[in-house]
């Protein structure tokens, strides 16, 4: 994912066998790495294992979908057998205590048009019938037409289409306190905890070709939801004066991962961040920067002060972003689907990974090694490469591309031992190579290093053409 994103699917790819598999087997591991690493001494997992589920009541009360409630309370049969399938690699398991209940807590994403009473209908089954810890997430659209298209439209700049039909047929505003206050008292009642979520994907017309012209909507996820979804915690924290619990999902990332938090926004999902290369790597910069974060008291001060801010705040700007595109014309196949692009940009192919991260480890005479097989000039191109590789560096889709051409000419100052560099036995071949120009010298270089006797000659009195003439000493 380059910025925002689309999509016109269903989330549920699995079948809902599958999907408690899933759960389980995670909630086994899970408990297994902690055990294995000696994570967290007390009996709390530190992890919530949080049901989703969706989409109608007629879809809650359906077998396959009660299946599910029930063995995400007692799992004790599957993970018996588990358990045994992962004794013989890790017999300690025996050992270890993996509670029955995986989950005591759902979070409800309804269909966009879902009208009121049916969201109310199934926040109030769940809680009084389930009795679970429950969470139901709101749509973007009840921000209302006028702010909504205000940031996204004017503030942000987004072409996106949110049609009035997506207005129509959502939750109100009104209707949505009514409704968070019913769903409250119903929680106090049952003893379980009710909050919110925000937001839910945004409904949007579809103006994408790479989907089908049958879908008319599609959904917007990502950075752009985020002014989006402040605004909309915004005006239901002063509604309930700040003492409303949200949980959060618009856009997050680990640069306002800690805003997010003085908010009093949480827990807080990232999804479309964890889809941008790096993964689920991404996230180790998002705790450091909540480790670094210095906490707000006083949250909805904070939440009132950030929503002004952050509907101007270039980050989320749609012609700020402009990622570039990494890709050459190198054909990625099933099997050999993983190549770095800076490397196909060189036009000495030089292995540029390999020595990057040999100088990342402070290995300064390997990485020079590295460099020596396919440049016979670090020093020079240190200084005078057009460095394309930059331009195709997939640590642009992070943050920055990384300053290769300057890694190359740190290794070629400091490396000065070439001791490493054993040409091949002589092969008795012998080679005249006329002209000392770069050309000539990498030629000679790279004959030399084959096993050939190569004699240069050059009619100036000194090696190197318009490298010597041009280039500062």
């Amino acid at each position: 994912m380059q910025d925002e994103g689309y999509n016109c699917e269903w989330s549920q790819e699995l079948k809902i066998e599958e999907s408690y598999e899933e759960y389980l087997k995670a909630w086994i591991i899970i408990h297994v790495l902690k055990h294995k690493f000696g994570w967290n001494k007390t009996k709390d997992i530190g992890v919530i294992f949080n049901m989703s589920a969706g989409y109608n009541m007629e879809g809650m009360l359906k077998d396959n979908v009660q299946f599910f409630f029930n063995k995400m309370k007692d799992c004790r049969n599957e993970k018996n057998k588990f358990i045994e399938l992962l004794k013989p690699l890790y017999p300690e398991i025996i050992k270890i205590k993996i509670p029955d209940i995986i989950s005591d807590n759902i979070t409800l994403s309804t269909m966009h048009g879902c009208p009121p009473d049916e969201i109310e209908k199934i926040g109030h089954y769940l809680i009084s019938e389930k009795k679970l810890h429950t969470t139901i997430k709101l749509n973007p659209t009840l921000l209302g037409a006028k702010d909504l298209r205000y940031i996204l439209n004017e503030k942000l700049k987004f072409k996106t289409e949110v049609p009035d039909i997506a207005f129509e047929h959502d939750l109100k505003f009104d209707d949505a306190i009514k409704l968070i206050k019913s769903l409250q008292k119903a929680a106090n009642q049952n003893n379980v905890q009710f909050n919110i979520k925000l937001t839910n994907t945004l409904e949007s017309v579809n103006f994408k070709n790479i989907f089908s012209a049958e879908e008319k909507m599609m959904y917007m996820s990502g950075r752009a939801l985020h002014p989006i979804s402040i605004n909309l915690a915004k005006k239901l924290q002063n509604e309930f004066k700040g003492e409303l619990n949200i949980s959060f999902s618009g856009g997050a990332d680990c640069f306002n991962i800690s805003d997010i938090l003085n908010c009093g926004l949480q827990p807080v999902t990232t999804c479309s961040d964890i889809l941008k290369p790096g993964g689920y790597g991404r996230l180790f910069q998002y705790i450091e920067n909540i480790r670094n974060n210095n906490v707000i008291t006083n949250k909805l001060e904070f939440l009132n002060k950030y929503a002004k801010e952050v509907v101007s705040e270039k980050a989320y700007i749609c012609d700020s972003f402009h990622s570039p595109d990494i890709k050459t014309n190198r054909e990625l196949n099933y099997f050999d689907c993983i190549h770095p692009p800076c490397v196909d940009t060189c036009p000495t192919n030089q292995d540029i990974p390999d020595y990057l991260y040999l100088t990342s480890i402070g290995e300064f005479e390997k990485a020079f090694e590295v460099i020596l097989k396919k440049n016979p000039f670090p020093a020079s191109l240190g200084m005078v490469c057009n460095h394309l590789c930059q331009s195709k560096c997939s640590r642009i889709n992070y943050d920055n591309n990384i300053q290769i051409r300057e890694v190359k000419r740190f290794i070629a100052d400091y490396g000065n031992n070439e001791n490493f560099l054993k040409p091949k036995p002589n092969n008795g071949l012998k080679v005249s190579i006329i002209g000392a120009g770069p050309s000539g010298l990498a030629c000679a270089y790279f004959l030399r290093m084959a096993g050939f006797e190569v004699n240069v000659f050059e009619t100036k009195n000194i090696a190197g053409g318009m490298v010597a003439d041009a280039i500062p000493a």
